[in-house]
Protein backbone atom coordinates (compact mmCIF):
# COMPACT_ATOMS: atom_id res chain seq x y z
CA UNK A 1 0.00 0.00 0.00
CA UNK A 2 2.43 2.19 1.19
CA UNK A 3 4.44 1.66 -1.99
CA UNK A 4 1.91 2.14 -4.49
CA UNK A 5 1.22 5.27 -2.77
CA UNK A 6 4.92 6.17 -3.12
CA UNK A 7 4.83 4.85 -6.61
CA UNK A 8 2.18 7.21 -7.57
CA UNK A 9 3.92 10.61 -5.84
CA UNK A 10 7.00 10.10 -7.56
CA UNK A 11 5.18 9.15 -10.88
CA UNK A 12 2.94 12.47 -10.38
CA UNK A 13 6.27 14.40 -10.13
CA UNK A 14 7.87 13.09 -13.04
CA UNK A 15 4.65 13.66 -14.88
CA UNK A 16 4.70 17.30 -13.44
CA UNK A 17 8.94 17.47 -14.66
CA UNK A 18 7.93 16.28 -18.25
CA UNK A 19 5.24 18.36 -18.53
CA UNK A 20 7.35 21.82 -17.29
CA UNK A 21 10.30 20.93 -19.54
CA UNK A 22 7.75 20.10 -22.63
CA UNK A 23 7.16 24.36 -22.16
CA UNK A 24 10.39 25.49 -21.34
CA UNK A 25 11.20 23.55 -24.73
CA UNK A 26 8.33 24.59 -26.46
CA UNK A 27 9.34 28.15 -26.17
CA UNK A 28 12.78 28.55 -28.12
CA UNK A 29 11.70 25.85 -30.57
CA UNK A 30 7.83 28.11 -30.71
CA UNK A 31 9.84 31.08 -30.82
CA UNK A 32 12.25 29.61 -33.83
CA UNK A 33 8.72 29.02 -35.67
CA UNK A 34 7.40 32.50 -35.18
CA UNK A 35 10.66 33.68 -36.45
CA UNK A 36 11.28 30.52 -39.85
CA UNK A 37 7.41 31.85 -40.41
CA UNK A 38 7.31 35.59 -40.09
CA UNK A 39 10.71 35.79 -42.20
CA UNK A 40 9.04 34.07 -44.92
CA UNK A 41 5.94 35.71 -44.96
CA UNK A 42 7.79 39.20 -45.06
CA UNK A 43 9.54 38.68 -48.53
CA UNK A 44 8.72 40.88 -51.21
CA UNK A 45 7.85 37.80 -53.85
CA UNK A 46 4.80 36.42 -55.27
CA UNK A 47 2.69 34.40 -52.79
CA UNK A 48 3.52 35.88 -49.58
CA UNK A 49 1.39 37.99 -47.31
CA UNK A 50 3.97 41.01 -47.61
CA UNK A 51 4.04 41.06 -50.96
CA UNK A 52 0.02 41.23 -51.67
CA UNK A 53 0.24 43.80 -49.02
CA UNK A 54 3.04 45.95 -50.42
CA UNK A 55 2.02 46.25 -54.09
CA UNK A 56 -1.77 47.93 -53.06
CA UNK A 57 -2.32 49.63 -49.84
CA UNK A 58 -3.96 47.17 -47.51
CA UNK A 59 -5.60 50.17 -45.73
CA UNK A 60 -7.22 53.19 -47.17
CA UNK A 61 -4.83 56.28 -47.45
CA UNK A 62 -6.09 59.90 -46.82
CA UNK A 63 -4.47 63.16 -47.18
CA UNK A 64 -6.09 66.07 -45.15
CA UNK A 65 -5.74 69.59 -46.20
CA UNK A 66 -6.28 72.49 -44.23
CA UNK A 67 -5.90 75.96 -46.23
CA UNK A 68 -4.60 79.02 -44.94
CA UNK A 69 -6.95 81.70 -45.82
CA UNK A 70 -5.19 85.20 -45.83
CA UNK A 71 -7.47 88.04 -44.41
CA UNK A 72 -5.39 91.42 -44.84
CA UNK A 73 -4.17 90.73 -48.26
CA UNK A 74 -4.05 94.67 -48.95
CA UNK A 75 -2.44 95.29 -45.70
CA UNK A 76 0.32 93.00 -45.95
CA UNK A 77 1.17 94.00 -49.91
CA UNK A 78 1.11 97.53 -49.31
CA UNK A 79 2.47 98.31 -45.20
CA UNK A 80 3.90 95.28 -45.32
CA UNK A 81 1.63 94.17 -41.98
CA UNK A 82 1.46 91.14 -40.31
CA UNK A 83 -0.14 88.44 -42.16
CA UNK A 84 -3.54 87.31 -40.16
CA UNK A 85 -4.61 83.98 -41.59
CA UNK A 86 -7.43 81.03 -40.77
CA UNK A 87 -7.19 77.93 -41.09
CA UNK A 88 -9.81 76.15 -43.22
CA UNK A 89 -10.48 72.39 -43.53
CA UNK A 90 -9.79 69.73 -43.37
CA UNK A 91 -10.58 68.79 -47.18
CA UNK A 92 -9.87 65.28 -48.01
CA UNK A 93 -9.06 63.26 -50.88
CA UNK A 94 -8.03 59.16 -50.89
CA UNK A 95 -4.60 58.58 -52.18
CA UNK A 96 -2.06 55.57 -52.52
CA UNK A 97 -5.58 53.59 -53.84
CA UNK A 98 -3.40 52.54 -57.09
CA UNK A 99 -0.93 49.44 -57.32
CA UNK A 100 2.14 49.70 -57.71
CA UNK A 101 2.84 49.35 -61.65
CA UNK A 102 5.76 47.91 -63.76
CA UNK A 103 7.18 45.57 -61.19
CA UNK A 104 10.02 44.02 -62.56
CA UNK A 105 12.28 41.23 -60.18
CA UNK A 106 15.46 40.71 -60.47
CA UNK A 107 16.50 37.01 -58.60
CA UNK A 108 20.62 37.87 -59.08
CA UNK A 109 20.65 40.95 -56.80
CA UNK A 110 17.52 40.39 -55.38
CA UNK A 111 15.68 43.54 -55.80
CA UNK A 112 12.54 44.77 -57.27
CA UNK A 113 11.78 48.05 -59.26
CA UNK A 114 8.12 49.57 -59.62
CA UNK A 115 6.56 52.64 -60.33
CA UNK A 116 4.29 53.85 -57.96
CA UNK A 117 1.57 55.83 -59.53
CA UNK A 118 -0.39 59.28 -57.77
CA UNK A 119 -3.91 59.67 -57.87
CA UNK A 120 -6.37 61.78 -55.62
CA UNK A 121 -9.84 61.69 -55.21
CA UNK A 122 -11.88 63.93 -52.90
CA UNK A 123 -13.73 62.89 -50.45
CA UNK A 124 -16.79 65.53 -49.95
CA UNK A 125 -18.06 63.44 -46.71
CA UNK A 126 -14.99 63.96 -44.98
CA UNK A 127 -14.57 67.48 -46.13
CA UNK A 128 -15.88 70.77 -45.09
CA UNK A 129 -16.98 72.28 -48.28
CA UNK A 130 -16.53 71.27 -52.06
CA UNK A 131 -13.67 71.57 -54.12
CA UNK A 132 -14.83 74.80 -55.49
CA UNK A 133 -14.56 76.48 -52.12
CA UNK A 134 -12.18 79.75 -52.76
CA UNK A 135 -9.53 81.36 -50.71
CA UNK A 136 -7.15 84.37 -50.51
CA UNK A 137 -4.00 82.82 -50.68
CA UNK A 138 -0.22 84.01 -51.94
CA UNK A 139 -0.07 84.46 -55.81
CA UNK A 140 2.76 81.55 -56.58
CA UNK A 141 3.87 82.69 -60.02
CA UNK A 142 4.35 86.21 -58.36
CA UNK A 143 5.95 85.71 -55.16
CA UNK A 144 8.56 82.91 -57.55
CA UNK A 145 9.66 85.46 -59.92
CA UNK A 146 12.36 87.42 -57.66
CA UNK A 147 13.93 83.76 -56.71
CA UNK A 148 13.67 82.56 -60.58
CA UNK A 149 14.96 85.73 -62.13
CA UNK A 150 17.38 87.81 -59.63
CA UNK A 151 18.56 89.84 -62.38
CA UNK A 152 17.11 93.68 -62.48
CA UNK A 153 16.91 93.72 -66.31
CA UNK A 154 14.31 90.93 -66.28
CA UNK A 155 12.52 91.71 -63.63
CA UNK A 156 12.04 94.94 -64.82
CA UNK A 157 10.42 93.11 -67.86
CA UNK A 158 8.22 90.81 -66.19
CA UNK A 159 6.92 93.56 -63.63
CA UNK A 160 5.10 94.81 -67.56
CA UNK A 161 3.44 91.55 -67.67
CA UNK A 162 2.22 91.11 -63.94
CA UNK A 163 0.64 94.77 -63.80
CA UNK A 164 -1.20 93.95 -67.35
CA UNK A 165 -2.41 90.62 -66.41
CA UNK A 166 -4.01 92.13 -62.97
CA UNK A 167 -1.59 89.72 -60.55
CA UNK A 168 -0.64 90.72 -57.49
CA UNK A 169 0.59 89.26 -53.94
CA UNK A 170 -1.80 87.46 -52.95
CA UNK A 171 -5.13 86.08 -55.04
CA UNK A 172 -8.13 83.94 -55.26
CA UNK A 173 -7.76 80.75 -55.68
CA UNK A 174 -10.29 77.57 -55.44
CA UNK A 175 -9.19 74.32 -53.51
CA UNK A 176 -9.04 72.89 -56.94
CA UNK A 177 -6.69 75.24 -58.35
CA UNK A 178 -4.79 75.69 -55.55
CA UNK A 179 -3.88 72.03 -54.95
CA UNK A 180 -3.94 69.94 -58.70
CA UNK A 181 -2.90 73.52 -60.95
CA UNK A 182 -4.25 76.28 -62.71
CA UNK A 183 -3.60 78.40 -66.23
CA UNK A 184 -1.61 81.47 -64.44
CA UNK A 185 -2.55 84.60 -66.25
CA UNK A 186 0.62 86.51 -65.56
CA UNK A 187 2.57 83.24 -66.95
CA UNK A 188 0.16 82.91 -69.85
CA UNK A 189 0.66 86.50 -71.01
CA UNK A 190 4.36 86.07 -71.25
CA UNK A 191 5.13 85.61 -74.96
CA UNK A 192 8.16 82.87 -74.30
CA UNK A 193 7.49 79.34 -74.15
CA UNK A 194 7.49 78.58 -70.39
CA UNK A 195 5.32 76.87 -67.87
CA UNK A 196 1.82 78.14 -67.51
CA UNK A 197 0.12 76.16 -65.09
CA UNK A 198 0.75 76.11 -61.34
CA UNK A 199 -0.59 74.59 -58.01
CA UNK A 200 1.17 73.14 -55.02
CA UNK A 201 1.42 69.73 -56.49
CA UNK A 202 0.73 70.29 -60.12
CA UNK A 203 1.32 67.72 -62.01
CA UNK A 204 -0.22 65.13 -59.45
CA UNK A 205 -2.82 63.03 -61.31
CA UNK A 206 -1.67 60.54 -63.78
CA UNK A 207 1.97 60.91 -63.11
CA UNK A 208 4.16 58.45 -61.33
CA UNK A 209 7.17 60.22 -59.23
CA UNK A 210 10.00 58.20 -60.34
CA UNK A 211 11.02 54.82 -60.70
CA UNK A 212 11.98 52.53 -57.26
CA UNK A 213 13.98 49.83 -56.37
CA UNK A 214 13.85 47.56 -53.53
CA UNK A 215 15.27 45.04 -51.57
CA UNK A 216 13.15 41.98 -51.58
CA UNK A 217 14.65 40.46 -48.48
CA UNK A 218 14.98 37.42 -50.43
CA UNK A 219 18.61 36.48 -49.32
CA UNK A 220 18.59 38.80 -46.00
CA UNK A 221 15.45 39.70 -44.57
CA UNK A 222 16.90 42.88 -42.62
CA UNK A 223 16.75 44.56 -45.78
CA UNK A 224 13.63 43.88 -47.08
CA UNK A 225 11.66 47.04 -49.00
CA UNK A 226 14.38 49.18 -48.47
CA UNK A 227 15.16 51.22 -50.97
CA UNK A 228 18.12 50.58 -53.26
CA UNK A 229 17.72 53.57 -56.16
CA UNK A 230 15.50 55.89 -56.89
CA UNK A 231 15.47 57.09 -60.65
CA UNK A 232 18.59 55.06 -60.87
CA UNK A 233 20.69 57.07 -57.97
CA UNK A 234 21.53 55.83 -54.34
CA UNK A 235 22.05 60.10 -53.97
CA UNK A 236 19.36 63.16 -54.41
CA UNK A 237 21.80 65.37 -56.59
CA UNK A 238 19.75 68.47 -54.97
CA UNK A 239 21.53 67.52 -51.90
CA UNK A 240 25.41 67.94 -51.21
CA UNK A 241 26.93 65.05 -48.92
CA UNK A 242 25.16 62.44 -47.22
CA UNK A 243 22.14 64.71 -46.80
CA UNK A 244 21.10 63.40 -50.37
CA UNK A 245 21.40 59.81 -49.49
CA UNK A 246 17.88 57.99 -50.05
CA UNK A 247 17.62 55.66 -46.78
CA UNK A 248 15.19 53.22 -45.36
CA UNK A 249 11.65 52.25 -47.16
CA UNK A 250 8.84 53.92 -47.99
CA UNK A 251 7.05 53.72 -44.59
CA UNK A 252 4.52 51.14 -45.36
CA UNK A 253 6.64 48.41 -43.93
CA UNK A 254 9.67 47.91 -42.09
CA UNK A 255 12.26 44.40 -41.58
CA UNK A 256 10.62 42.33 -39.01
CA UNK A 257 11.26 42.03 -35.23
CA UNK A 258 11.51 45.97 -34.29
CA UNK A 259 13.41 46.37 -30.97
CA UNK A 260 12.53 49.71 -29.10
CA UNK A 261 15.81 51.39 -29.67
CA UNK A 262 15.40 51.19 -33.39
CA UNK A 263 15.61 54.04 -35.54
CA UNK A 264 13.02 53.46 -38.83
CA UNK A 265 14.34 55.49 -41.89
CA UNK A 266 11.84 56.18 -44.58
CA UNK A 267 12.11 57.97 -47.25
CA UNK A 268 9.23 60.57 -49.16
CA UNK A 269 9.46 62.00 -52.56
CA UNK A 270 7.42 64.63 -52.07
CA UNK A 271 10.03 66.58 -50.13
CA UNK A 272 13.23 65.24 -51.57
CA UNK A 273 14.16 63.72 -48.45
CA UNK A 274 14.85 60.94 -46.24
CA UNK A 275 13.66 61.43 -42.25
CA UNK A 276 13.84 58.98 -39.48
CA UNK A 277 11.61 58.24 -36.21
CA UNK A 278 12.14 57.03 -32.72
CA UNK A 279 10.29 55.06 -30.24
CA UNK A 280 7.89 57.31 -28.44
CA UNK A 281 5.38 54.75 -26.76
CA UNK A 282 3.88 51.13 -26.80
CA UNK A 283 0.33 51.29 -27.34
CA UNK A 284 -3.19 48.78 -28.39
CA UNK A 285 -4.08 49.71 -31.76
CA UNK A 286 -8.03 47.53 -32.02
CA UNK A 287 -6.37 44.27 -29.94
CA UNK A 288 -2.86 44.36 -31.45
CA UNK A 289 0.20 45.68 -29.71
CA UNK A 290 1.87 48.13 -31.51
CA UNK A 291 5.07 50.07 -31.74
CA UNK A 292 4.46 53.96 -31.84
CA UNK A 293 7.57 55.83 -33.50
CA UNK A 294 7.52 59.34 -33.74
CA UNK A 295 9.96 62.06 -35.74
CA UNK A 296 12.21 64.03 -33.21
CA UNK A 297 12.34 67.73 -33.44
CA UNK A 298 16.05 66.91 -34.28
CA UNK A 299 14.97 66.25 -37.54
CA UNK A 300 14.08 69.86 -38.20
CA UNK A 301 16.75 71.23 -36.09
CA UNK A 302 19.65 73.97 -36.67
CA UNK A 303 22.63 73.09 -37.76
CA UNK A 304 23.89 74.35 -34.37
CA UNK A 305 21.53 71.77 -32.46
CA UNK A 306 21.59 68.99 -35.68
CA UNK A 307 25.20 68.57 -37.32
CA UNK A 308 23.59 66.53 -39.48
CA UNK A 309 21.30 68.80 -41.41
CA UNK A 310 24.03 71.19 -42.22
CA UNK A 311 24.06 70.51 -45.93
CA UNK A 312 20.38 71.37 -45.94
CA UNK A 313 21.20 75.28 -45.38
CA UNK A 314 22.01 76.41 -48.36
CA UNK A 315 22.09 80.05 -47.91
CA UNK A 316 22.48 82.57 -44.96
CA UNK A 317 20.55 85.85 -45.08
CA UNK A 318 17.28 83.97 -44.57
CA UNK A 319 18.60 81.04 -42.36
CA UNK A 320 20.29 84.48 -40.39
CA UNK A 321 23.57 82.23 -40.78
CA UNK A 322 21.66 78.80 -40.22
CA UNK A 323 20.55 79.98 -36.69
CA UNK A 324 17.17 79.28 -36.98
CA UNK A 325 15.47 75.86 -36.50
CA UNK A 326 11.75 74.31 -37.61
CA UNK A 327 12.34 74.76 -41.75
CA UNK A 328 13.71 72.68 -44.10
CA UNK A 329 14.33 74.86 -47.69
CA UNK A 330 13.46 72.34 -50.65
CA UNK A 331 13.79 74.32 -53.31
CA UNK A 332 16.75 72.84 -54.87
CA UNK A 333 14.64 69.93 -55.85
CA UNK A 334 11.62 72.50 -56.66
CA UNK A 335 13.08 73.76 -59.26
CA UNK A 336 14.21 76.64 -57.59
CA UNK A 337 10.61 77.30 -56.46
CA UNK A 338 11.31 79.37 -53.04
CA UNK A 339 9.44 75.97 -50.97
CA UNK A 340 10.21 75.82 -47.32
CA UNK A 341 8.53 72.63 -45.02
CA UNK A 342 7.92 72.81 -41.83
CA UNK A 343 5.63 70.98 -39.11
CA UNK A 344 2.02 72.32 -39.30
CA UNK A 345 1.44 76.07 -37.84
CA UNK A 346 5.73 75.82 -37.48
CA UNK A 347 5.66 73.54 -34.18
CA UNK A 348 8.88 73.58 -33.01
CA UNK A 349 10.12 76.14 -35.13
CA UNK A 350 11.98 79.62 -34.25
CA UNK A 351 9.68 82.44 -32.68
CA UNK A 352 11.26 84.74 -35.47
CA UNK A 353 9.60 82.39 -38.14
CA UNK A 354 6.02 82.45 -36.74
CA UNK A 355 6.47 86.64 -35.67
CA UNK A 356 4.67 88.21 -38.67
CA UNK A 357 2.16 85.64 -39.18
CA UNK A 358 -1.10 85.76 -36.90
CA UNK A 359 -3.21 83.08 -36.24
CA UNK A 360 -0.93 79.95 -35.75
CA UNK A 361 -1.48 77.47 -32.77
CA UNK A 362 0.74 75.10 -33.03
CA UNK A 363 -0.54 71.73 -30.73
CA UNK A 364 1.88 68.74 -30.26
CA UNK A 365 -1.02 66.14 -30.28
CA UNK A 366 -2.61 67.35 -33.95
CA UNK A 367 0.56 68.62 -35.95
CA UNK A 368 2.89 65.94 -35.26
CA UNK A 369 4.26 63.09 -37.22
CA UNK A 370 4.14 59.25 -36.29
CA UNK A 371 4.25 55.49 -37.42
CA UNK A 372 2.19 52.84 -35.46
CA UNK A 373 4.54 49.59 -36.30
CA UNK A 374 3.55 46.27 -35.60
CA UNK A 375 6.79 45.04 -33.91
CA UNK A 376 6.80 41.06 -34.99
CA UNK A 377 5.87 41.80 -38.92
CA UNK A 378 7.23 45.32 -39.28
CA UNK A 379 3.98 46.36 -41.00
CA UNK A 380 2.96 49.64 -40.54
CA UNK A 381 -0.60 49.99 -39.32
CA UNK A 382 -1.41 53.19 -38.73
CA UNK A 383 0.49 56.65 -39.62
CA UNK A 384 0.25 60.37 -39.40
CA UNK A 385 2.46 62.56 -41.62
CA UNK A 386 1.86 65.91 -41.14
CA UNK A 387 3.94 68.58 -43.09
CA UNK A 388 3.45 72.48 -43.86
CA UNK A 389 3.59 74.08 -47.18
CA UNK A 390 5.19 77.39 -46.69
CA UNK A 391 6.91 79.99 -49.52
CA UNK A 392 9.51 82.63 -48.94
CA UNK A 393 8.60 86.04 -50.59
CA UNK A 394 11.15 88.81 -50.29
CA UNK A 395 10.71 92.47 -51.38
CA UNK A 396 11.73 93.70 -54.70
CA UNK A 397 11.71 97.07 -56.07
CA UNK A 398 11.40 96.08 -59.96
CA UNK A 399 7.87 94.23 -58.91
CA UNK A 400 5.36 96.37 -58.00
CA UNK A 401 3.44 94.05 -56.52
CA UNK A 402 5.93 93.08 -53.97
CA UNK A 403 7.24 96.64 -53.54
CA UNK A 404 5.87 97.32 -50.60
CA UNK A 405 7.47 94.58 -48.54
CA UNK A 406 9.99 95.66 -45.80
CA UNK A 407 11.06 91.99 -44.77
CA UNK A 408 10.87 88.74 -45.51
CA UNK A 409 7.95 86.62 -45.16
CA UNK A 410 7.77 82.42 -44.69
CA UNK A 411 4.11 82.41 -45.90
CA UNK A 412 1.92 78.92 -44.56
CA UNK A 413 0.29 78.10 -47.82
CA UNK A 414 -1.06 74.87 -45.97
CA UNK A 415 -0.54 71.69 -43.96
CA UNK A 416 -1.32 68.36 -44.83
CA UNK A 417 -2.44 65.05 -42.67
CA UNK A 418 -1.67 61.70 -44.89
CA UNK A 419 -3.08 59.21 -42.68
CA UNK A 420 -3.85 55.62 -42.88
CA UNK A 421 -5.44 53.43 -40.28
CA UNK A 422 -5.72 49.07 -40.34
CA UNK A 423 -9.59 48.25 -40.94
CA UNK A 424 -11.71 46.59 -38.26
CA UNK A 425 -11.60 43.64 -40.47
CA UNK A 426 -7.98 43.52 -41.56
CA UNK A 427 -7.41 44.09 -37.91
CA UNK A 428 -9.67 41.20 -37.18
CA UNK A 429 -7.57 38.73 -39.29
CA UNK A 430 -3.95 40.42 -38.42
CA UNK A 431 -5.41 39.07 -34.48
CA UNK A 432 -6.30 35.73 -35.83
CA UNK A 433 -3.47 34.82 -38.33
CA UNK A 434 -0.90 36.63 -36.26
CA UNK A 435 -0.93 37.93 -32.80
CA UNK A 436 -3.61 35.70 -31.85
CA UNK A 437 -1.71 33.04 -32.73
CA UNK A 438 1.69 33.77 -31.28
CA UNK A 439 -0.40 35.01 -27.99
CA UNK A 440 -1.99 31.25 -27.78
CA UNK A 441 1.72 29.77 -28.37
CA UNK A 442 2.82 31.79 -25.33
CA UNK A 443 -0.10 30.63 -23.20
CA UNK A 444 0.14 27.34 -23.71
CA UNK A 445 3.77 27.50 -23.10
CA UNK A 446 3.01 29.03 -19.95
CA UNK A 447 0.08 26.79 -18.95
CA UNK A 448 2.15 23.68 -19.62
CA UNK A 449 5.36 24.93 -17.38
CA UNK A 450 2.99 26.32 -14.49
CA UNK A 451 0.87 23.49 -14.54
CA UNK A 452 4.06 21.23 -14.81
CA UNK A 453 5.93 23.15 -11.85
CA UNK A 454 2.42 22.70 -9.23
CA UNK A 455 2.32 19.62 -10.60
CA UNK A 456 6.21 18.56 -9.42
CA UNK A 457 6.21 20.88 -6.59
CA UNK A 458 2.83 19.42 -4.84
CA UNK A 459 4.18 15.69 -5.54
CA UNK A 460 7.41 16.07 -4.54
CA UNK A 461 5.68 17.79 -1.01
CA UNK A 462 3.44 14.91 -0.96
CA UNK A 463 6.09 12.31 -1.39
CA UNK A 464 8.32 13.70 1.15
CA UNK A 465 5.84 14.13 3.57
CA UNK A 466 5.08 10.35 3.59
CA UNK A 467 8.50 9.17 3.68
CA UNK A 468 8.49 11.18 6.92
CA UNK A 469 5.30 10.02 8.28
CA UNK A 470 6.28 6.28 7.61
CA UNK A 471 9.39 7.14 9.14
CA UNK A 472 7.95 8.15 12.19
Amino acid sequence: MGCNRNCGLITGAVIGAVVALFGGILMPVGDMLIEKTVKKESVLEEGTIAFKNWVKAGANVYRQFWIFDVQNPEEVAVNSSKIKVKQRGPYTYRVRYLAKDIITQDSKTHTISFLRPKGAIFEPSLSVGTENDTFTVLNLAVAATPHLYPSTFVQIILNVFIKNSNSFMFQKRTLKELLWGYKDPFLSSVPYSIPTTVGVFYPYNNTADGVYKVFSGKDDISKVARIDTYKGKKHLSYWPSYCGMINGTDGATFPPFIEKNRVLQFFSSDICRSFYAVFGAEINLKGIPVYRFVLPSRVFASPLQNPDNHCFCTEKIISKDCTLYGVLDISKCKEGKPVYISRPHFLHASPEIAEPIEGLSPNEEEHSTYLDVEPITGFTLQFAQRLQINILVKPAKNIVALKGLKHNYLVPILWLNETATIGDEKAEKFRNQVTGKINLLGLVEMILMSVGAVMFITFTISYCACRLKNAK
